[in-house]
């Protein structure tokens, strides 16, 4: 199974099961995401959310030729049926806490759901980009405007505009992660902090999560609207078609002959 999803002792977890892909996401790994993040909204069992990769990397972003052929936005059917849009919608719009655990490389889509969960605890190992003008694209679900209230406007626009990996410890100076911790020890401790939350009034954790989000919930569906159209259309633009026709054909993009 690509994804493994499990619920025990008031915690769902959420594990990218696909290392032979170094993790990539395809549509169906994004639906079961969704559903089970709409499941544990509605179950009172679910009283905290963890997600993880594997000790090697946690998602190398989307699986190019699937998203080419099943995520990528299609003209005239409405971006909310896509998986990929319904698992960030429900990752959101979570009331509950959610709690990533991140070692190796979180690329595009890695990092930017990062942006959406509560608690991220990141291994010393642990790779972060958001490659999206590498590929001819802009960013997406939110990261436009998360990002550089995270980090501030010129560290933000060095990382969303050159597209270049950066380091756990530059995260944390970045206040993207929570806590940087030796690869070893980031996944039992990502499940004692969940386990604390879990013993934690619900009522208490989710009414402190609403009001902290409260003030930039609209600002964020705004951000994601926007960054939606231009992606959509840029997906389609000359730009990305040679970004994508050149990592298919494992050779570095020409972007010169475009204004």
């Amino acid at each position: 199974m690509d994804m493994l999803i499990t619920k025990a002792n008031g915690l769902l977890t959420i594990e990218f099961n696909r290392l032979e892909r170094k993790n990539a996401i395809t549509a169906a790994m994004y639906q079961s995401m969704a559903d089970a993040l709409i499941d544990a909204e509605s179950d009172t069992a679910v009283r905290a959310i963890l997600i993880a990769g594997k000790p090697e990397i946690f998602t190398a972003g989307n699986d190019l030729d699937d998203f080419m052929k099943n995520s990528a936005p299609i003209p005239g059917v409405p971006a909310e049926n896509r998986p990929v849009f319904q698992f960030m919608r429900a990752l959101h719009g979570s009331t509950k806490p959610v709690i990533a655990a991140v070692a190796g490389a979180a690329i595009g889509i890695g990092t930017t759901m990062l942006m959406h969960c509560d608690l991220v605890y990141a291994a010393d190992n642990a790779k972060f980009s958001v490659p999206f003008t590498q590929l001819g694209l802009c960013p997406e679900f939110g990261s436009s405007l998360l990002l550089p209230q995270l980090a501030g406007y010129p560290r933000a626009a060095e990382k969303l505009l050159l597209g270049e990996a950066f380091g756990a410890q530059e995260a944390f100076e970045m206040g993207l992660i929570t806590r940087v911790l030796p690869a070893a020890e980031l996944r039992a401790f990502a499940e004692q902090q969940a386990a604390k939350l879990v013993a934690l009034p619900a009522a208490s954790i989710r009414t402190t999560k609403a009001l902290m989000k409260r003030p930039r919930v609209e600002d964020i569906q705004g951000a994601i609207a926007a960054e939606n159209e231009r992606f959509a259309a840029m997906l389609l633009a000359p730009e990305a078609k040679e970004a994508f026709t050149a990592f298919f054909e494992k050779r570095k993009p020409d972007f010169s002959k475009f204004d």
